[in-house]
């Protein structure tokens, strides 16, 4: 039986990876996702990099992670302060950071890519680092919505490239979106699930079509919130009160968005109607692109649908 350079050479790097326990963690990005993926990484006794542009990006997610884990103590170690503030020290002496990923990747397990939702740079960003990881790295990206299929292409390492989608926040949020290409080894499969599973989360298989399963079933109601205010039929702050008492959820959809990011989902949503042109759920929302428009990102902005402080 013959078989293809590409079969032989995917063999070889399937093997690589088999019986890999996932240990040290390098997550690229230390926004609100990155910062909640390394938390919740280092809490479960792993070793992670949190990588991002500059040490004063850094300096704040390591403020925010700390300011997590103490309201965290207070509800878990209530009647253990000591051990409260051990547990702390714990978490935090697993984290290092740094501006370098090219140096970081050389010596990591898993690469969690959380960066800007943009198919080009996360591209960029695998193929650079695909060159220096070591054959056994597995590669997966948080993307909310783009074809793991289109950002695995910038790397020679198709077996060991999935989706890996966490929720906000991530600390708290027990689901985890897995996505694998048509190409992801089994053994990739196997090493993330069972990573997912020490991380406390519940992982789902997802096929990979643009926004997985979570986002094509959130979607539709965030942009019906949407148009709903448009046509009149009711405020910012009624939709948000009958989603949260009328059908239980923890935060209404407007809070959601917010927490979320306007130009996130923006993005998500603008590549859900260009995968899909024919279906107008997903058309463009004309409340979206004006807030994006306006600069109103959401919490992290200070303003979104809703002003903060």
């Amino acid at each position: 039986m013959a078989f293809s350079i590409h079969q032989i050479c995917r063999g070889f790097s399937s093997s690589a990876v088999r019986n890999v326990v996932i240990k040290h963690v390098t997550v690229i990005g230390s926004g609100q996702m990155g910062a909640g993926i390394a938390q919740t990484a280092a809490s479960t006794g792993h070793s992670v990099a949190l990588v991002d542009i500059n040490d004063d990006i850094l300096k704040k997610a390591i403020k925010g992670i700390e300011g997590n884990l103490k309201r965290v103590v207070k509800k878990k170690f209530a009647d253990q302060p000591e051990a409260g503030e051990e547990f702390i020290q714990k978490v935090l002496q697993n984290v290092s950071t740094s501006t370098d990923a090219e140096s970081v990747v050389q010596d990591t397990d898993i690469v969690v890519e959380a960066i800007v939702e943009n198919l080009k740079i996360k591209q960029d960003l695998f193929g650079r680092l695909d060159k220096l990881a070591p054959a056994r790295t597995i590669f997966a990206s948080n993307t909310s919505g783009i074809p793991i299929t289109d950002i695995a292409s910038s790397s020679s390492r198709l077996d060991r490239f999935a989706g890996l989608h966490f929720f906000h926040p991530v600390t708290t949020m027990k689901l985890v979106e897995i996505i694998a290409t048509s190409e992801t080894s089994q053994e990739t499969l196997d090493s993330i699930r069972n990573f997912s599973k020490i991380l406390g989360k519940t992982p789902v298989s997802c096929k990979d079509e643009p926004g997985f399963i979570a986002n094509r079933l959130i979607l539709p109601l965030w942009l019906e919130s949407m148009r709903l205010v448009e046509r009149g039929h009711g405020s910012i702050e009624d939709i948000d009160t009958v989603m949260k008492l009328g059908f239980g959820h923890p935060m209404g959809p407007f809070e959601l968005m917010d927490y979320v990011g306007t130009d996130t989902l923006k993005s998500i949503m603008d590549g859900l109607h260009a995968a899909n042109p024919d279906l107008s759920v997903f058309n463009p929302c004309e409340l979206l692109n004006k807030t994006v428009a306006e600069g109103k990102l959401g919490r992290k902005t200070g303003e979104g649908f809703y002003k903060y402080k």
